[in-house]
């Protein structure tokens, strides 16, 4: 027989896509890609409204933030409890485009209402944002794959929205001038309607997700509507020891992050007092950053989840961050801090984000959604708060960075040990219910498993 050396040929051997799931798994990038595109237009200007009043105003933004989105959550779940799954997530893209349109809107027509306070309004919307368009995005991935793909491709699909992250910066760069700041929302705004069109067709299509499981992503169970209470994913989370892990995971994950990003504030805040300085400076990183997590993601990422597994992926960031405290107490530069937040975000979403994202493809529908909707938007945030006074509460004691670093490392250990947990809880539930390696296990069901895998339990009990 004949090899076949096409271009598609070889991109299938690569990535070790098969060829019935070449469409969806391109689909999926691209739908990143917009998402990425639209959040990564405005972040820089975000980080730079922030810091108009000051550090210690950035630590009340994330108590903001943190409210919002526990109020957020419920509405949320209502919408999952009362449309199927392709109108709740249209009417949340369509929500955040018209927010944007609207900010628009009072950019051109009342400039003179513009300032501080809008300009933290905005900081805090755009939190919110960021936290559940990317939120969505990889809840309908774990809806719409296997675990057994979810490992093999889930970090290439990622180089879609890595990608987007880095040609949103650049996009703002060519339009800011000749179009001006605010058309950059409109612009952001058509970049979250394509995201939508992308989405139905990854949810909608036909190509080989699931294909040979009892479940396929466009039939009858998916189409439907989930039902039960908006706060039903709240409550899961504390009733179920993996959710709960997973939630630990993500909160500690939220506190290193900040703790990091208050250390950059304060190192650029030093450099000196011009907005537009520190918006070029933060650019820089993001930039840096965005490249090195298109190499980590093209060459190693999909590979290391594939040979060493979840539970060994999982550990990978919390070491790293640990040496990365070490490094920065001993050293203390701004350019050893740019290079520890490089390898930080760049592991974080090459890495972290695709093995920390599978853990949902064996816990049912209703999960997948209102779950890790809470997990991922008020559990991160107040992950922030946390992260933000145990900063605040070391700065007023007069701590620099080896006292940082002393409160960070033994965090990251813990943190470590329980990505260790997780990984090795996830293989317990599939090894215990096959199935659910398959196809999406009902809410109930995975509750159950999700209890089950906890060594220390020995009775199964719905959650």
């Amino acid at each position: 027989m004949p090899r076949d050396n096409s271009l598609q040929a070889r991109i299938i051997g690569l990535f070790n896509v098969r060829r019935e799931e070449l469409m969806p798994v391109l689909l999926s990038g691209a739908f990143f890609f917009c998402v990425l595109t639209a959040l990564m237009l405005l972040r820089p200007a975000r980080d730079a409204l922030g810091m108009q009043r000051g550090i210690e105003a950035v630590r009340w933004l994330f108590v903001g933030t943190a409210l919002v989105t526990l109020i957020a959550n419920p509405v949320f779940g209502w919408l999952v409890s009362r449309f199927r799954r392709l109108q709740f997530i249209g009417l949340t893209y369509l929500f955040f485009a018209a927010s944007l349109a609207g900010f628009f809107l009072l950019l051109t027509l009342a400039p003179e209402a513009v300032g501080i306070t809008s300009g933290q309004v905005f900081y805090v919307w755009f939190s919110v944002f960021n936290l559940f368009a990317t939120m969505l995005f990889w809840a309908l991935m774990a809806d719409r794959f296997s675990l057994e793909q979810s490992k093999r491709f889930f970090a290439l699909i990622s180089v879609g929205g890595t990608l987007g992250a880095i040609f949103g910066p650049w996009l703002t760069s060519v339009l800011a001038r000749p179009l001006g700041t605010p058309a950059l929302l409109l612009v952001s705004a058509g970049f979250l309607v394509l995201a939508l069109v992308l989405a139905w067709a990854v949810a909608r299509g036909q190509g080989g997700a699931r294909a040979a499981s009892r479940e396929h992503s466009s039939g009858p169970e998916n189409q439907s509507i989930i039902g039960g209470s908006a706060w039903q994913g709240i409550k899961a989370v504390f009733r179920s020891r993996y959710l709960l892990g997973i939630a630990g995971y993500v909160i500690l994950m939220s506190i290193m992050a900040t703790l990091l990003y208050f250390t950059r504030l304060q190192m650029v805040a030093a450099l000196g007092h011009d907005m537009d300085m520190r918006t070029a400076m933060f650019a820089r990183i993001d930039l840096l950053t965005q490249v090195a997590t298109l190499v980590l993601q093209a060459v190693f990422a999909g590979k290391l989840m594939k040979r060493f597994g979840v539970h060994v992926t999982l550990m990978l960031l919390p070491l790293t961050v640990a040496l990365g405290f070490i490094g920065l107490a001993i050293i203390g530069t701004l350019a050893m801090l740019i290079v520890f937040e490089a390898a930080f975000r760049a592991i974080q979403r090459a890495i972290t984000r695709p093995a920390r994202e599978t853990l949902y493809t064996v816990v049912g529908r209703e999960d997948k959604y209102k779950s890790k909707a809470f997990i991922d938007t008020f559990g991160y945030r107040g992950g922030d708060v946390a992260g933000a006074q145990v900063e605040g509460l070391l700065g007023r004691l007069g701590m620099g960075l080896a006292g940082l670093a002393s409160v960070a490392v033994p965090m990251a250990l813990a943190w470590a040990a329980l990505g260790l947990w997780l990984g090795r809880a996830q293989q317990r539930i599939v090894r215990e219910t096959p199935a659910s390696a398959g196809s999406a296990p009902d809410s109930t069901q995975a509750s159950v498993r999700a209890s089950d895998a906890d060594p220390s339990s020995t009775t199964r009990s719905p959650s």
